[in-house]
Formats: structure tokens, sequence, C-alpha cells
């Protein structure tokens, strides 16, 4: 009863704060996004993500030897190939822009852990997910892309695949061609509650994989749902995922904390690319104060429950996380 109990007693100064606080951010929570692409001394800022570029592979080496020395553990690479086809061949192509980009980090900076994107969009003409056929997605003839496309990662020395398509089935497909090539030891971090969100705009430009016609709402899940997620989400755990994504973050943190009170697996949410513009546009303009309103984003989805944060802000929160 007051004035026994006064709760402005722990929050005097920021030393008794940082004491009890509850909720801790470091760079090991973060995953820095990267889009690598043709040709060399290539470094295109992407006019929507300030500060964010598309590289060319000798640029994306020097990058990645920044984000180590910062303390941010792991990268997950999206290309945008030179040519792009119907099938999307160059997803798999052993020489791909990945491919080419897994090698070059990986002999540059060993330590630094790769995952990779695993998906069609990027690399097919008509920018969706998969194999077209009378004007649809075809769920099931493009299993075998991705499958291959996870296993030409895994060759070229990818730590970790992260399939992003929501093509029903595509992480047992994937688990099981990695097996039977050999690669029973790399994880499978699923987009497993992948949502059809307007906040992807600005990733559209920087991997060039806007749809040529229609959306993704056929594919990908519909912002309205909540315990569909869970199911989603409990399909790609039983086909042999090891960590679970839900996308994006900040619209959908109870669908994180959904997640990681439902079941016994790490939790990635991704910090899209519109979370990121709109944080960037207003401290542009002065709005907001562009730091701490970073800080407070990726605490609030650390705090929703996410093991892992995925997020374009990694090496500016780094910079001030590490003092």
């Amino acid at each position: 009863m007051f004035p026994t109990h006064r709760c402005r007693r722990l929050r005097k100064n920021e030393t008794i704060r940082r004491m009890v606080r509850q909720t801790a951010i470091t760079p090991d929570d973060f995953i820095y996004p990267l889009f690598v692409t043709y040709g060399k001394g290539v470094r295109k800022e992407i006019s929507s993500m300030p500060g964010c570029y598309q590289e060319s592979v000798d640029e994306a080496v020097k990058n990645a030897k920044e984000i180590y020395s910062l303390g941010i553990p792991s990268i997950i690479l999206f290309g945008i190939p030179e040519h792009k086809d119907e099938m999307g061949s160059g997803a798999y192509d052993d020489n791909g822009i990945v491919q080419t980009a897994i090698k070059a980090i990986k002999d540059a900076v060993p330590e630094l852990y790769v995952i990779t994107d695993v998906c069609m969009c990027e690399y097919t003409n008509h920018g969706h997910c998969g194999i077209i056929e009378k004007g649809e997605v075809n769920n099931d003839k493009t299993l075998g892309l991705l499958a291959m496309e996870a296993v030409s990662h895994a060759k070229a020395g990818a730590d970790m695949v992260a399939p992003s398509d929501m093509m029903d089935g595509r992480v047992a497909a994937i688990r099981n061609s990695l097996d039977r090539e050999g690669f029973s030891e790399i994880p499978i971090m699923s987009y497993a509650a992948k949502y059809a969100s307007a906040f992807y705009g600005p990733f559209r430009e920087a991997a060039e994989s806007t749809p040529q016609f229609g959306d993704r709402r056929s594919y990908q899940m519909d912002p309205a749902n909540r315990r569909e997620a869970l199911r989603e989400v409990a399909l790609d755990i039983e086909e042999g995922a090891d960590i679970v994504m839900v996308k994006p973050a900040l619209s959908y943190l109870d669908v994180i904390s959904d997640v990681k009170s439902t079941f016994a697996i790490p939790v990635a949410a991704y910090n899209v690319s519109g979370e990121y513009s709109l944080v960037k546009a207003a401290g542009k303009m002065g709005w907001i104060d562009e730091d701490r309103v970073m800080l407070e984003i990726l605490t609030s989805i650390k705090r929703a429950g996410a093991d892992i944060i995925l997020t374009y802000f990694a090496k500016d929160a780094a910079k001030i996380l590490n003092g």
C-alpha cells in the first residue's frame, strides 16, 4: 500500500535501472542482411534503405570483416544475379552470386557464421517465389528447386540455410536433400510464420524482387491471422526446422510471444526493411531520436521472446552497445 510501495525507487538513476533491467540486447543477438550483386567495386546505396547497399562480392567481403569486428556473429546473404529467367536458375547455380559470396566471405572471415536465404524470387524474371504454371506458383514443383538451391549453398560453405518462400513442405524437402548429400549437420532456419506484409516494400527494391504480376498473398500468411502461425511453426518443426522465424517483427510481437511460449526451439524475428526505413526517414527529418527508437524497437522484439533478431540496424546498434 502507498507509500510503502514506491516503484520509482528502482528507477532513480541509470545504475539501479541497469541492475534490475529485465531484457538486455547485445550484438550476439543480431544477424545482419547483405545484398550481394554481380560486378566488382560495386557499392550502390539502396535509396529507400539509407546505410544499406547492393554490394559486389569484393565489397561484401570488406563489409563482412567490419561486421565481425563489431561482435556481430552472423550475416544472411541475398543474391542479385546478372541474369534472371523463368526457372530462377541462378539460385541453384554452383557458380551463382550467393555461392561465390559464401566462398569469398568464409575464406576472408572464417569465424563469421554465414546463413543464406533460400528462395526463388530474386532469380526469377517474374519475381515470384517458385515455378509459375497457369498464372499460379506450383508449390510441389518448386520444392525440388529450393532443395537444389539449399544444397548448392551448403556445398559452397554456408553454415545454415533459411528458406523464405513459404511453400508447403519445403523444410522437409530441403532437410531430406541436405541429408542425402552429406550435409546433415547444416541447420535450417525456417521463415515459418511469414506474413504478406506491406512492410517489405524497400526490400523489394534492394533485392530487385518485385512480382511482375499479382502478389504473394496466396502463399504468405494473412496479417489478420494469429493462431495460424502456430500451425505453420509446428509443421516446420515436424519437418526438421532447427530455428523458426516470425516475419515481420514489430507488428507481430504477439506472434513472436506465442511462438516462444509454445515451442521449445530458438525463435528468430526479422526486423524488416519497412520498419527500418520508417525509423531512418523520421530520424532524417528530426522527428524522433533515431538511436533511442532503434534500441527501443530491438528491445521490444527481444522482450517479446525473440532469441535472434535479423536487422538492418545491427551495425548501428552494435556500435552503441559496444560503447
